[in-house]
């Protein structure tokens, strides 16, 4: 066995699994290792997003970090080695199989690896069979006659490098190169987000690459120079015409906002969507939130109004079953769910997402509070599991929390109804035949035509209203 077939064995490569329910790609958010760093079996090594949630990767072997495949802000198939290990480090410097300028193959039928497998959903699935695209080659690029910068080894793979006949002359300062211009994927971001043609910048970094600094130099406004009379004979800009270029920004959509997107369009273009409206007073239902705050059962919980909301549709469900259910349309047929995963909708810096709480029509209210309560945290965190928002039954948006009346809410996909929650507003209101001030707040309710019909739909709103104007009969009816 030669020592680089032998190194090639000790360096294991872990592969950006499918941390999710059947997802294909992550990006790489932050790395907490970087090459020479020990790590052990179950350390965290990155942190990824995707479309679902944030999650951190635990390395499956014990070793020393030989390399990292991507930067941080990459997009990653799943099945794509994103780091390399070396599994046995005292046995001196490992080098890969081949040679160190040509791109790394995949290893042939390489045993498992002897640690733990990683606790993900869906690890050990065969590897994505989507394969990066070859760059293309740059004719007006020379040939370097030292050795290849590292941060340019992951552009330079895969792509020829074309020598012109004649050694090009030295430049007195740097030029912007033809062709495509080489910056590393967190600079090429940059220069997205603030709005920089990558190819009317001069590279200063060492071999031709384009550098932070250089796109915040191309950004930075002009310095003021004395206007210059101009001629006489210049034709004025076209009338009407406004450069917007400056004034607009383009971010890509990916990661939360990417899949949320895609999941409104399919329920929207999916399920038939059809919302009712009610205004109720829940002048009882305030005071009984202010009661519960003082109660020892309640200590240390968060208690408000959408507590009480979310149980009063729990036993609005309870009392009409039937639209507890999921269309389920390969096999034609309607599936009723004897539980009930409550979604509550959250606005996080990454987006919107659905967390739900699992069995939540079981729970009793001070341990309904406490899930409510885990559940906001966690997903402000970023750190929501993809298992916490697979499941959901019904779901319920507080769009009051931004002084919002109500609006008409899509259902999240695969499931049934969706609540929303309006603003609750001190308004004048007949109350015991006389004109009183009461709270009074607004619910929609969207709910999927083929499995509720209009019938179905109105009663549980109905009954949902009747709960928070007398809240006794969550003890009635619950």
């Amino acid at each position: 066995m030669t020592a680089s077939t032998a190194g090639a064995q000790r360096l294991r490569e872990f592969k950006m699994p499918d941390v999710g329910e059947g997802l294909t790609e992550a990006e790489i958010l932050k790395w907490y290792v970087q090459p020479g760093d020990t790590v052990t079996d179950g350390q965290v090594i990155c942190e990824v997003e995707t479309a679902k949630a944030a999650v951190e990767l635990p390395s499956p072997f014990d070793g020393v970090v030989h390399a990292l495949h991507f930067d941080e802000g990459v997009t990653v198939d799943v099945g794509t080695a994103i780091i390399s290990v070396d599994t046995d480090p005292g046995a001196g410097p490992a080098e890969p199989a081949a040679a160190a300028d040509a791109p790394a193959a995949p290893a042939e039928e390489e045993p498992e690896p002897k640690g733990r497998q990683a606790v993900l959903v869906g690890y050990g699935a065969a590897p994505s069979a989507t394969k990066r695209r070859a760059r293309k080659a740059q004719p007006g690029v020379p040939a370097q006659p030292e050795p290849v910068h590292a941060g340019l080894q992951a552009e330079l793979n895969g792509r020829a490098v074309v020598a012109p006949v004649a050694p090009a002359p030295v430049a007195p300062a740097p030029a912007v190169p033809a062709g495509r211009p080489l910056a590393k994927p967190p600079v090429r971001k940059l220069a997205k987000d603030l709005g920089i043609d990558l190819a009317t910048i001069a590279p200063t970094g060492p071999d031709g690459i384009i550098t932070r600094e250089d796109v915040h130099a191309a950004a930075a406004p002009a310095p003021s120079v004395a206007p210059s009379p101009e001629p006489e004979a210049a034709a004025p800009a076209e009338a009407g015409v406004v450069d917007t270029g400056a004034r607009e920004r383009r971010v890509p959509v990916k990661g939360v906002r990417k899949a949320t997107a895609q999941a409104m369009v399919n329920s929207a273009f999916t399920a038939p969507h059809v919302t009712e409206f009610i205004t109720v007073d829940v002048t009882r239902t305030m005071k009984l939130v202010q009661e519960l705050k003082q109660d020892p059962d309640m200590a240390g919980l968060r208690v408000n109004p959408l507590l009480l909301v979310a149980k009063a549709f729990l036993v609005a469900i309870k009392r009409h079953p039937e639209v507890n259910a999921a269309w389920d349309e390969a096999n034609q047929e309607i599936v009723y769910k004897d539980y009930v995963n409550l979604g509550i909708a959250a606005a996080t810096p990454r987006g919107l997402i659905v967390p739900n709480i699992k069995d939540a029509g079981v729970k009793t209210l001070p341990r309904l509070a406490e899930e409510l309560g885990e559940l906001v945290a966690t997903a402000r965190e970023g750190k929501t599991s993809p298992a916490a928002m697979s499941g959901g039954t019904v779901t319920i948006t507080n769009v009051g929390v931004f002084g919002v009346d109500t609006g008409t809410p899509i259902l999240n996909p695969g499931e049934s109804a969706i609540l929303a929650f309006g603003a609750v507003k001190l308004q004048p209101w007949v109350h015991k035949g006389k004109v009183k001030a009461r709270q009074v707040t607004t619910l929609a309710l969207s709910f999927d035509h083929r499995l509720i019909d209009g019938e179905l739909g109105s009663k549980l709103l109905a009954d949902i209203a009747a709960i928070l104007e007398h809240p006794k009969r969550l003890i009635t009816w619950g």
